[in-house]
């Protein structure tokens, strides 16, 4: 089925342009979603007639999402989750679970907007591609931990903190505690 885009679709094409896609996308994704409608003569001549206007609409959304794109670029969220000693979630954080993370940072973003391949199933941090129009998308770091100091470990780690790991950080904070009150009482 021939298509005329009415704006850039990834993998796709630009706007303006006639494709040749598949009967059910056409029908079920791109007509429903006004990304494209049928290359029938009359729409030919109806989209060139309105080409200015939709290029003009599609300028002006690009350059608010550009804004929002660098207030967003670089934004780490932090989830908490249950999970193994492994490291392995009892569960996975989906495109929703982002979604909800990034809103509640003070950004409005859409279930849709997220692109992420697969569901993340482990601690630790992910970049994942947040697409806020066809032409801008920006990445946000997901910090996926047990608790909020857990996550602060991994965002000053680098990668996901391990029980061995939170073992010797409570040694060590354990041995200092000491060696603070030791001093303490040879002062006294």
């Amino acid at each position: 089925m021939e298509v005329i885009l009415l704006e850039r679709v990834e993998k796709l094409g630009q706007m303006g342009q006639v494709v040749n896609v598949r009967p059910g996308y056409a029908r079920n994704y791109l007509l429903p979603q006004k990304k494209a409608m049928r290359a029938t003569k009359a729409n030919l001549g109806y989209f060139e007639t309105q080409r200015a206007q939709l290029e003009a609409r599609n300028l002006e959304l690009r350059k608010e999402a550009e804004q929002v794109a660098a207030k967003l670029d670089g934004l780490v969220v932090v989830i908490t989750r249950q999970a193994a000693e492994s490291g392995m979630l009892y569960g996975s954080v989906n495109g929703r679970d982002i979604s909800d993370a990034v809103t509640a940072a003070g950004f409005s973003v859409a279930r849709s907007q997220i692109a992420i391949s697969d569901p993340i199933k482990s601690l630790g941090l992910s970049k994942v591609r947040v697409i806020l129009h066809p032409e801008v998308s920006v990445h946000v770091t997901v910090n996926v931990a047990r608790s909020l100091e857990e996550a602060e470990m991994q965002a000053q780690r680098g990668g996901m903190v391990t029980a061995a790991d939170l073992l010797e950080e409570q040694e060590a904070a354990e041995a200092a505690a000491e060696a603070a009150q030791g001093e303490g009482e040879e002062e006294a």
